[in-house]
């Protein structure tokens, strides 16, 4: 069983929903991008994403592109991103990884060897927002093979015809994003999430996952309450940015987990 595979059984049995949270790795640099990072699991997150600085990050907003120049500034590379997982595995062999981030890079290095080291790294997923399903045989699939989920994104405008295509080879969990347009905008509403996470819960069994304009502890209980959990990004990564403490950065987090598994 994967660790994600893992984790979800976990708090099934615990009746608790998921926490995901994103940091951007090397951001604002790389040994307090890694603490945060380490810290994570300890401030109650199931899940983590590490984001994969690119020059071009064409769906995320204004916080999470400042995070990956910063890092990239920084000097930040794709072999760095796996050290940061690397460091974590040291400490924590059960915390799930989830590797954010585009699909040039990982085209750069070659797949079969990215794949390879993201395994040996201690990756167990991946979230490649610039393949669409249509691209599956680019790296979805030989994921799958390698062992490695492949989580896909779900939006708003995904209607009945596309969600069965957007569907056929994920695996881990369905992220589903909540509001239309760019990481970091607007405000996630329970009430309008509700029905899409059913609908897509009606189509697979795997658990969904609600993502995109979540900032508030009572904010990740009421999207919780509605799915399987909820991902907090730009939040976060805005507080890293504004050169807060890890140690607050961990308090901060620790509030919003804290939100979402009283779900």
């Amino acid at each position: 069983m994967s660790r994600i595979a893992a984790r979800f059984e976990k708090l099934k049995a615990e009746n608790r929903k998921a926490f995901v949270a994103y940091v951007m790795a090397g951001d604002p640099d790389e040994e307090t991008a890694r603490q945060v990072v380490c810290g994570l699991p300890g401030a109650g997150v199931d899940i983590i994403e590490v984001g994969l600085p690119f020059t071009d990050p064409m769906a995320d907003g204004p916080t999470i592109q400042l995070a990956g120049q910063r890092a990239l500034e920084g000097g930040m590379t794709l072999d760095g991103t796996l050290d940061t997982v690397r460091a974590l595995r040291k400490s924590d062999d059960e915390t799930p990884v989830v590797m954010m981030g585009y699909y040039n890079p990982i085209y750069s290095r070659g797949v079969e060897t990215f794949l390879e080291q993201a395994k040996d790294a201690g990756v167990d997923g991946l979230i490649v927002v610039d393949l669409p399903p249509e691209e599956d045989e680019e790296l979805c699939l030989p994921a799958l093979e390698a062992e490695i989920d492949f989580i896909r994104l779900a939006t708003p405008t995904t209607d009945d015809a596309r969600l069965p295509k957007v569907l056929q080879n994920t695996s881990g969990f369905v992220y589903y994003v909540s509001i239309t347009g760019i990481t970091g905008a607007g405000a996630a509403d329970a009430s309008k999430v509700a029905p899409e996470v059913a609908r897509i819960k009606s189509a697979t069994d795997l658990p969904v996952i609600v993502g995109f304009g979540i900032k508030t502890p009572e904010a990740a209980r009421d999207i919780s309450a509605v799915a399987d959990g909820c991902v907090v990004g730009s939040a976060i990564v805005e507080r890293i940015g504004k050169g807060e403490s890890v140690d607050d950065v961990l308090a901060y987090v620790r509030s919003l987990a804290d939100g979402a598994h009283s779900a």
